[in-house]
């Protein structure tokens, strides 16, 4: 009998994905683990591998066309079956809209999920979830990374997403009215939004108008961290850099403060057990957040190393989805930029992101009323009022702080 080739969620965020490359093409003979095609997804291009045995009897979506999430995109069975009615079924390909002028291609990714008879049995971190539960997830907006799952190892079901919409927040900004669009005048430049730039847009603004945001800012003596980070320095061929100091004294001071550490959950919180810290990286079409997992208990040099190789992969469009997926705390600094204080917007399922400028030298009245000059910078942390109110959020910050201006204390 012939079976269905679906297009799958090959990123948390993806909901349409393009077809760049078949790799097969109709005739051929497949097996389990070949990779059929290559399809764009927002955040980079993946390698989809068969889940079934057989011959590719019919391609639905050309090379270019775009289709939704479990749309039917090929048919794979035995030479000569009829798959006529099964065929009817393929999508309307519409071609995939033109990259814009000057845009980097995107680097084909090195690693895709698995896949289960053209369903995606993949997970993102520690995420599995069915393809049903996706395209529901995809259509109502739900993030699944604060979904508990009920089916087989945790797998998130339709039954998880039916009780969070119960709980959920009302519809994102897709349900409230839209500034008009703006006529281009003869001299403007048209420039379409890549799918990466359309996924940030939309996770922000959800975040934005869903999550009730605060902040609160305090300036932190640098002087004793960047010393200790001279000495440590002192030999290295390569240089542990400040965002590694940051993100182990992050992960101890969510150790202390676990409530910072948590997801809004509809109907409950969740409490993460290991702080899972990311890092807001510059692209060319937009931010990518990879993830340092458990930055609680590793050290600054284990830290510094997974960042590195993290960073350098998504500058390269070569993270794998659950790389960049389920940080429950966010680290965002413009300090390179020179920017000394800023606000940023939570990324989700996190409750909290902290924002951080540059380092400054001021002029600071120290305990006995002397004007001393200090390496100063300024950190704002971002917090979801549903999870962390305003005590809990300055006891964090107020405890992060004392980390770095004395690193010995996250010792104690």
């Amino acid at each position: 009998m012939p079976e269905k080739i679906l297009m799958i969620a090959l990123s948390p965020t993806m909901e349409t994905g393009t077809l760049a490359r078949w790799r097969k093409k109709e005739g051929d003979t497949i097996a389990t683990g070949d990779v059929l095609c290559e399809v764009e997804t927002d955040k980079a291009t993946m390698d989809y591998e068969s889940g079934a045995d057989g011959t590719l009897l019919k391609i639905l979506l050309p090379e270019g066309g775009q289709a939704k999430v479990g749309d039917l995109i090929a048919i794979v069975g035995k030479p000569g079956e009829d798959y006529s009615a099964l065929a009817k079924e393929g999508p309307a390909a519409q071609p995939a809209a033109a990259p814009a002028p000057g845009a980097a291609p995107k680097a084909v990714a090195v690693k895709a999920p698995t896949q289960e008879h053209g369903v995606s049995a993949a997970t993102t971190g520690r995420l599995k979830s069915s393809p049903l539960a996706r395209r529901i997830a995809a259509e109502q907006g739900i993030d699944l990374h604060a979904v508990h799952g009920s089916g087989p190892e945790g797998r998130i079901v339709k039954r998880d997403l039916a009780a969070t919409s119960a709980g959920a927040p009302p519809a994102g900004p897709s349900a409230r009215p839209v500034a008009p669009a703006v006529a281009p005048r003869a001299d403007d430049q048209v420039i379409p939004l890549s799918r990466m730039r359309q996924i940030i847009a939309k996770r922000l603004s959800d975040s934005m108008f869903t999550s009730p945001h605060f902040y609160m800012t305090v300036a932190v003596a640098m002087d004793e961290l960047l010393a200790s980070r001279t000495r440590m320095n002192s030999g290295r061929q390569k240089k542990l850099s400040v965002n590694a100091f940051l993100m182990a004294l992050a992960g101890r001071a969510l150790a202390r403060h676990p409530q910072v550490n948590s997801t809004w959950n509809g109907d409950s919180l969740l409490r993460h057990a290991s702080a899972d810290i990311a890092l807001a990286v510059a692209m060319p079409e937009g931010l990518i957040t990879p993830v340092v997992r458990n930055c609680g208990v590793k050290g600054i040099t284990a830290i510094d190393t997974e960042l590195a190789d993290l960073v350098d992969r998504a500058r390269s469009g070569k993270l794998a989805p659950e790389e960049y997926a389920g940080a429950t705390f966010t680290i965002s600094s413009l300090g390179a930029a020179g920017i000394d204080e800023f606000t940023a917007i939570i990324n989700p399922p996190g409750a909290a992101i902290l924002a951080v400028g540059a380092v400054r030298k001021e002029p600071v009245v120290d305990d006995n009323d002397a004007v001393v000059v200090r390496q100063r910078m300024r950190i704002t942390l971002s917090c979801d009022h549903r999870v962390i109110d305003g005590a809990v959020g300055a006891a964090f910050l107020r405890e992060l702080a004392d980390m770095l201006e004395n690193p010995l204390l996250a010792l104690a």
